[in-house]
């Protein structure tokens, strides 16, 4: 799937806001199992945009030493 470049630099900031809105939430709603559900997404979308952000900069990191990389 091709998205334009600044939705696809934004992901890993979307995932970590919406991590972070998850697991605020998970602190005041109390119905159910949501709390439990609110912390587990949260916290797998907060763990995903960091992986995400570090991989870049690994990867342009790497690309920048070799000078490989290329903008399309």
């Amino acid at each position: 799937m091709w998205v334009s470049k600044p939705i696809y630099e934004s992901l890993p900031y979307f995932y970590l806001l919406a991590g972070a809105i998850c697991l605020g939430a998970s602190m005041y709603v109390n119905h159910w199992h949501w709390p439990t559900i609110c912390f587990v997404s949260g916290l797998l979308s907060l763990v995903a945009g960091l992986v995400v952000l570090l991989k870049r900069r690994d990867h342009r990191g790497a690309d920048r030493r070799t000078g490989q990389r290329q903008d399309y």
